[in-house]
């Protein structure tokens, strides 16, 4: 499936509606106490970037399957929101149009 962040993706298209994918993550308790410590000296918390971006992935995928059962062909004007949930989970979202390509 063809996903973009633009409207314009060379073909004419017919919108189908919005769609979504949603995910929520936390790290472990010794990834938290890691990243404490790593937050005293400075630097990349690298369990916290795999996580947003296995959340990225996973909220994609579910956006992808959303526009699948639309009958959708690609998704247009694709974009990610995030935010924090408490102090150890992360909520990412992936949200566009999906469009079925005349």
């Amino acid at each position: 499936m063809l996903i973009s962040t633009t409207e314009n993706i060379g073909k004419d298209y017919e919108v189908l509606g919005e769609v979504f994918g949603v995910t929520t993550q936390s790290r472990d308790l010794v990834s938290n106490f890691g990243a404490s410590l790593k937050n005293l000296v400075g630097g990349e918390i690298k369990g916290y970037t795999q996580m947003l971006h296995t959340s990225r992935e996973e909220a994609i995928q579910r956006m992808t399957e959303e526009a699948e059962s639309k009958g959708a062909d690609a998704i247009v004007m694709m974009r990610f929101e995030s935010g924090s949930i408490g102090n150890d989970m992360q909520s990412v979202v992936a949200y566009g149009t999906a469009v079925k390509c005349r």
